[in-house]
This record gives C-alpha cells, structure tokens and sequence, in this order.
C-alpha cells in the first residue's frame, strides 16, 4: 500500500505542528465519547496513557454574556434577561404548533427552535460559517449540523448526565490532536505501507479492466489494483480520464466549499485563559472560536511562560475576500481587537502566524441535492476508485466518522476485490452522521 499527500506531514486538517514551542492544532479538535469503541480501543492500543479523557470547559459568547459552554441552565438563568428566556420557553411550548415548509436550514430551526434562539445563535452563526443567510442554505445543514435542534432537546442536554458523558467530556492526546494520526501513520508503516509525503496528485487514469494510474507532482507514476481517494470531489473530476460528462463538470461547479484562515497568536505570560475554546456566534467579529491547545491537555511539555490561541476565522479562497488575502500583521490586530471587544483577557502578543485552508466546510446551499447526486453517482462508477471523507463524500463529519469511513472502506477491500455491497451498507451508515459539537 502506497500512501500519498501533497503535504510535508500527514494527517491534513488533523495533524499538528509547533508554534513558538507550543504543539497545536488547524483549529479546535476533539475525539468525542461517541467515537466507536474498537476505534477507541484501538488507538489507546497505539497511544497508551497519551490519549487523555478531558472534561470540556468552554465559553459561549451570546447576547453581550459569557455563558459556560456546555450550557448549564443555572448559569444560563442568570446571564440572559427574563423576557428572553420566557420568549424563548413561551416558543419551545408553541413548536408543535407550527407548521409551513421546511425547506431551508432557517425554516427547520426557527419552527424547532422558536425564533428567538434562532436569530439569537443559530442564525448568525450559519453567516459567519458558511458565508449564506439560513433561508439560503438546505434544511440538510440543520439535520447535519445541529443534534439538539429543539428546545427540549437542548434542556434535556443541560439536565441530563449521560454516562458516556456525551457532550461534556473529550478524548484529547498530550502532544496535540495531531498525535493520533501519527500513531496511525506509524502501525501502517510497520506494517508495511509506504508514504509518500509532499506528492501530489495531478492526473488519474481509470481503466474498466485494468488498475488506476496515478501521475504525481514529482513526475512519477503509480498504477494500483484500488484506489481510496480523499480528493474534493471537484478536484477529483477535473484530473479524472476519462472526463466525466460536461454536465458532471458543471455540476461539481456548484459544489462550494467554506475556506478558512487560521491565526495562531503567541501570548506572552503563561496561559492566556482558563478555558479551552470561546464560540463567537455573533456579528462582532469575523471570528468564529477561539481555542488554547494547551488547555485541551495535561502536558509538561507546554511551556509556563507563554502560550498559543488559534482564532478560526471562515471565508472564501479568493483575492477578493478580505480575510483571505490579509497579512499575518493585519489579521493579528484583528485578533487584538476582538479579543478587547468582547471582554477577553488581554493579549500580550508576540508573534502571529497562520494558515489558509481552502476546502473547510462543504456549503449546503439550496439545491445542493441536485448537483451532489449526479457528482456522486459519477464518482461511484468510477472502477477501482473509492472515495470517502470530509472532500471526498463532501459531508459534515467529525475525526471519529472519517476513521469509521476508512476502517469500512479497508474491510469492504478483500482479496476477490472491492466488496460494492457492503461499501453501499457503510455509506447507508454515514448519511447517518451528525456532527457532535
């Protein structure tokens, strides 16, 4: 097995790297409870006493308040006003009532959720996440993206003390999230698996009766019996022979992704906050979250003189976007700004570094469905091709579903061949994934 990325390191979006001494991550990353307990196993197997079981402790930024994150109804009670709360019981009461279309991600949440905590954080996260109103966006997103999408859903949360500890507790490493993916890449190598790292892909040719040729950057070619990809699948039909269908192209035009720059700000003094992520759902600022890696973990390896925060902050991969094509200075004031804006602990800054990403999130605008099906169904006839993950399935997922994806997609591969029905079986499970926040 040959493993390829256009990267010098693997693990894409979930490997880390060092700023300024401290070990951090492409944003906020945690292996949630509800990740399988064979994977689970298996990566204590790989990582040992370094895979850590953390409690969340988080801040919710809403309405001019710092609230805990995960809510607590106590602490809720007392940061929103009275006829907040009472509008927003008054419309979890009246929700079985409602009714009309829904159709679009605004329409599903306002009619579950009333329209006060709608417009409150729902709404404005979503312009800040994926860069559309909710009426603009399918009612997809919302089963996607948003697990407790009722009001009583959301009381049940606060209350309820599951004993997984769902939603309350993480599984994190001590050197950084992106540990597991080199534990992972390390068992592969020792059994036997080569990778090719700072390789990319340029061209696939496919053959009905023979294997896929790969042509690399480094002018190499690989032909394989069977080939995963994790490829955007835009990307994967432009560098496909055969080309697909002019209006398998086109459709893949429609297919959108969410960028995102990430800014890591050294902080002088030790440990910038007690919490390990703030959530910025509301207009104030571009950003989005702010985390501090070393609050994700027990590590001595941190050190106590100072500290990195990663500020995520979504746009779009083109000059025309301000953020986008910001320099490091600017987007360190930015980050300044917010920080005092919302009434953060002040930032001694040292040192700003960053990161663009430019396919982040998949964007579930209205007819979506449409131009996805026909991509898809091309991209299944592919022979010998299987793809899977984030970019190739363009779903919303979390790290513990992309490794369900691989693990499903290596045993559906047997020596007779790629077993089509049970990789049908597995991605029937994956339209099932909703991502855990």
């Amino acid at each position: 097995m040959t493993v390829l990325d256009r990267a010098e390191v693997v693990g894409g979006m979930a490997g880390s790297f060092e700023v300024d001494g401290v070990r951090v991550d492409h944003g906020s990353h945690r292996l949630h409870p509800a990740t399988p307990p064979h994977l689970i196993h298996e990566l204590r197997t790989l990582l040992g006493d370094d895979l850590q079981l953390r409690r969340r402790n988080g801040r919710l930024h809403l309405r001019e308040q710092w609230i805990g994150f995960p809510l607590r109804p106590a602490e809720l009670a007392r940061a929103l006003p009275v006829s907040m709360l009472a509008r927003i019981g008054a419309q979890a009461a009246m929700a079985p009532l409602r009714r009309g279309t829904a159709d679009s991600y605004a329409t599903v949440l306002r009619r579950s959720l009333g329209p006060t905590l709608y417009d409150a954080l729902y709404g404005p996260y979503a312009v800040k996440l994926w860069g559309l109103s909710g009426d603009r966006i399918d009612a997809e997103q919302a089963r996607r993206r948003v697990t407790a999408d009722t009001a009583w859903k959301i009381a049940g949360r606060m209350l309820r003390r599951r004993p997984d500890g769902q939603g309350r507790l993480f599984y994190y490493p001590r050197r950084g999230f992106g540990q597991i993916v080199d534990a992972l890449a390390e068992a592969a190598v020792k059994a036997g698996a080569q990778l090719r790292l700072g390789t990319e892909v340029e061209r696939i040719h496919t053959s009905p009766n023979g294997g896929v040729t790969v042509g690399t950057s480094t002018g190499a070619e690989l032909v394989a019996g069977h080939t995963f990809s994790t490829l955007p699948l835009p990307l994967l039909a432009r560098m496909t022979r055969p080309q697909p269908t002019l209006a398998t192209v086109e459709a893949t035009t429609r297919l959108r992704f969410r960028a995102m720059v990430l800014v890591y700000a050294t902080h002088e003094g030790g440990r910038w906050s007690g919490y390990d992520a703030h959530y910025l759902p509301g207009p104030q600022t571009p950003i989005t979250r702010i985390s501090e890696p070393a609050n994700y973990r027990d590590s001595t390896d941190d050190p106590a003189d100072r500290s990195v925060i990663c500020a995520e902050i979504p746009c779009e991969a083109t000059e025309t976007d301000p953020v986008w094509r910001a320099s490091d200075a600017e987007l360190g004031e930015l980050l300044r700004e917010a920080t005092a804006r919302l009434r953060l602990p002040t930032l001694r800054l040292t040192g700003v570094r960053t990161k663009r990403i430019s396919h982040v999130y998949p964007v579930y605008e209205l007819g979506y469905q449409d131009s996805l099906r026909g991509v898809d169904a091309w991209a299944d006839e592919l022979p010998r091709i299987t793809t899977f993950g984030r970019l190739g399935l363009f779903v919303h997922d979390n790290t513990h579903h992309a490794l369900a994806m691989a693990y499903d997609a290596v045993d559906a591969l047997g020596r007779d061949g790629f077993d089509t029905l049970a990789w049908a079986a597995a991605r029937e499970r994956f339209a099932a994934h909703v991502v855990e926040d």
